[in-house]
């Protein structure tokens, strides 16, 4: 359950993240500077991201990723990335999209309330309190830079509820609908015409894709927009074991066969994906406009010098399950 708690919480923190190709803060170049303390990652006009801020983040990151996949991940490559720089590069990026909404927030006169402010001083204690030596040591913290960080990320998701508001939040079955089928893709029309002569003659449709299919599946789950729009037009129309004709597509042709025309949990969970999805849409209106219009700075040597230890003592990961139990607003 704790695995899923926590693999939930990476999840939802990631869905504001701003992609860091390199140090950019969304469409802006965060420009490396050498006008820096030893203590200091970036800059966002006149306000400082520190090391032990970063180091707090990028350390919850770490273990949260090793506890859900395991250690031996840190062998294994995200992209282009090995693990290292992948975890770096989100602590950054996650950091500088923060700062840069609470920006935002002050033009727009939103600030945290006296209670939001009491429940902030609450979460910080909190989770200093569950640090042992050797993590307060490691991450060079203190109990008021936990703090600083719960403000500015409470300021961001009150910026974010705010720019969201008024999102409509009625998805219905239809939009939502994700379907369960079988599948035959090749990408020829002779192998095409070879499939759709068995299936007239009544052979068995998974008996035919175990010997056609050219796709890395046979079994596919999938809604509305996932799949090529020819394909969705013909397969939203199928009813359970009913099989398609022959779809014809830019990269070949499908035969669909329809084994649950209607998942209803799988169906509940879209809805959630989708009103998420105009959500960050209506925020990014805002959000990327106004990022345009701000000065960073980037420490590069010092962040440089940040690097992911394996260290038995140092296990934290609840920094971001703290905040969700405190300052869920």
């Amino acid at each position: 359950m704790k695995r899923q708690i926590k693999y939930r919480i990476l999840a939802v923190f990631a869905l504001l993240a701003v992609q860091l190709a390199g140090c950019q803060l969304g469409d802006t170049q965060v420009m490396v500077s050498a006008g820096f303390s030893d203590n200091d990652v970036f800059k966002i006009k006149n306000e400082v991201c520190t090391l032990p801020a970063a180091r707090v983040v990028r350390t919850n990151y770490q273990n949260m990723y090793a506890t859900m996949y395991g250690i031996d991940l840190w062998q294994h490559k995200f992209g282009n990335n090995d693990l290292e720089n992948y975890v770096k590069d989100l602590t950054i990026s996650r950091l500088a999209q923060i700062m840069a909404m609470d920006f935002l927030a002050e033009e727009k006169d939103i600030s945290l309330s006296k209670e939001e402010k009491e429940k902030v001083r609450e979460a910080a204690e909190e989770y200093y309190n569950s640090l042992n030596d050797t993590e307060k040591e490691y991450m060079h913290v203190k109990q008021g830079d936990i703090e600083t960080l719960y403000k500015r990320y409470g300021l961001a998701n009150k910026l974010y509820t705010h720019l969201t508001q008024g999102v409509d939040d009625e998805v219905s079955d239809d939009e939502a609908r994700v379907m369960e089928a079988q599948q035959i893709f090749v990408a020829s029309k002779e192998k095409a015409k070879e499939v759709a002569g068995q299936l007239k003659e009544g052979a068995d449709f998974l008996s035919v894709a175990n010997v056609y299919n050219e796709a890395s599946e046979i079994e596919v789950t999938f809604g509305r927009n996932d799949v090529a729009p020819e394909v969705e037009k013909v397969a939203f129309s199928l009813e359970n074991d009913q099989v398609s004709k022959r779809i014809k597509t830019e990269k070949g042709f499908y035969f669909l066969k329809c084994t649950n025309h209607y998942n209803q949990e799988k169906t509940d969970d879209n809805k959630s994906v989708i009103l998420e999805k105009r959500r960050k849409e209506a925020f990014n209106d805002v959000y990327m406009e106004f990022l345009d219009s701000l000065s960073s700075e980037f420490n590069e040597e010092v962040w440089e010098q940040v690097r992911v230890e394996v260290n038995q003592e140092v296990k934290t990961d609840s920094f971001f399950e703290v905040y969700e139990k405190h300052c869920n607003w």
